[in-house]
């Protein structure tokens, strides 16, 4: 395995500078934000020329993007899912013109008058299909991260998802502190589902539970989510079950600890991760 870093919270900086950071944090693996008008990669304005470039920067500094991250939740949404469905295809062309297995998506908020169940089985096959067949034409995986706040929630919505999208490079794009703090079991998933997880976030999650029992389940402000190694995940454990199914990809770093700079989050949760690497 190999650490990574998503690329986000330097965002208003341009990919070179960012590419910089890594290679100074010796950080080798990159989930590049590739949305509309990202400063990183922008799919629609990515010319055979830049992708070049790109590829030039990456192996002058020994790095590599480990997928194209496009986080769009309105798939679901009957008034945005051609732009979706358009980006994502975009998407897809340019991880393959810069050489890149792997895009990251959403599976999307629920459908309006829908229960994250109903909108799993009667709109997400359809919403997806011509991604997935524009995906596999250009032999790109798409990864799925199981933010809760999407259909995406529980086991049973993981277990309902690939019921109704068997297509085999229709995966997940794995972050085990989602399912933490609802208290579910986060190492299931990854022996349910082995096979599908295609990337994974590093985020852990920081349990309060002081906190939880004089406020309630239902307020906020127990937990929240930390860079790894700060929090309640015991990632010895979680990693030696990702190898168990033959995972060797990379263990990709989103950073949204408030309590640490960009900087100091991405270098300490590298530290932390590299001893299992």
């Amino acid at each position: 395995m190999k650490v990574g870093m998503l690329t986000a919270p330097m965002g208003k900086l341009p990919l070179e500078e960012v590419l910089d950071f890594a290679e100074e944090a010796m950080i080798p693996c990159l989930e590049v934000i590739a949305g509309p008008g990202s400063k990183h990669i922008d799919p629609a304005k990515l010319t055979p020329a830049r992708a070049k470039e790109i590829r030039k920067m990456l192996e002058e500094r020994s790095l590599e993007i480990s997928s194209l991250a496009y986080y769009d939740a309105q798939i679901a949404n009957p008034k945005h899912t051609k732009a979706v469905q358009a980006h994502a295809k975009k998407t897809i062309d340019a991880a393959a013109a810069l050489g890149v297995s792997t895009v990251c998506m959403l599976a999307g908020f629920p459908a309006e008058g829908m229960t994250k169940i109903e909108t799993i089985k009667k709109v997400l096959p359809k919403a997806f299909k011509p991604i997935l067949e524009h995906a596999r034409k250009k032999k790109i995986n798409i990864a799925i991260e199981n933010w809760f706040a999407t259909c995406l929630q529980g086991i049973d919505t993981f277990e309902c998802l690939f019921e109704a999208i068997p297509d085999e490079n229709f995966g997940l794009n794995y972050d085990p502190s989602h399912l933490y703090h609802q208290e579910c079991d986060h190492l299931l998933p990854v022996a349910m589902f082995g096979k599908r997880i295609f990337h994974t976030h590093a985020k852990d999650t920081l349990v309060d539970k002081a906190k939880r029992a004089h406020v309630g389940i239902y307020a906020g402000g127990w937990w929240r989510y930390v860079i790894p190694g700060f929090g309640n995940i015991n990632w010895g454990e979680y990693i030696s079950h990702l190898r168990a199914v033959g995972y060797d990809g990379v263990l990709s770093i989103e950073h949204e600890d408030g309590t640490q700079s960009v900087e100091e989050g991405f270098m300490r949760g590298a530290a932390f991760l590299e001893q299992f690497c």
